[in-house]
C-alpha cells in the first residue's frame, strides 16, 4: 500500500515512511472509506475510534475533528477514546471515566440532561 502525497509533489510513499500523525491520518481515510464503501449495502450509524489523536498536531487535530464533525453532522453517531486534553473543548458530549485508585474498578461520568 503506497500513499500519495501532496506535500511531497504527490510522491507514492511507502507506508512504513509514515510517522505516527500521518499512520493515524491514513488509517482514519482509510476507515471512513471503508465504511463509506460498505454504507452502500449496510447501513453504518456509528463509528468509534480508539486514541491516535496524540500524535496530531494542532492544526492536524482540528483538520480530523473537522472531518468528524462533518460525520456527525450527517447523522452518524461518533464515539472518541482520548486522553487528549484539546479534545474537550471540541466534543460537546463526553462520558468521562475514572480510575478509582487502588480500588480495581471505574467510575463512569455521564453527561447531565
Amino acid at each position: 500500500l503506497d500513499v500519495v502525497d501532496p506535500w511531497q509533489a504527490d510522491a507514492a510513499r511507502d507506508t512504513r515512511t509514515l510517522s505516527g500523525g500521518e499512520s493515524f491520518l491514513v488509517s482514519l481515510a482509510l476507515a471512513l472509506a471503508l465504511s463509506d464503501l460498505v454504507s452502500h449495502k449496510t447501513r453504518i450509524e456509528s463509528l468509534f475510534l480508539d486514541e491516535g489523536f496524540g500524535t496530531l498536531d494542532a492544526q492536524t487535530l482540528d483538520t480530523a475533528l473537522d472531518a468528524l464533525d462533518a460525520l456527525n453532522a450527517s447523522g452518524k453517531t461518533i464515539g472518541v477514546i482520548s486522553h487528549v486534553e484539546a479534545m474537550k473543548e471540541r466534543i460537546p458530549v463526553q462520558i468521562k471515566v475514572r480510575k478509582m485508585n487502588g480500588l480495581g474498578y471505574s467510575q463512569l461520568e455521564l453527561p447531565q440532561g
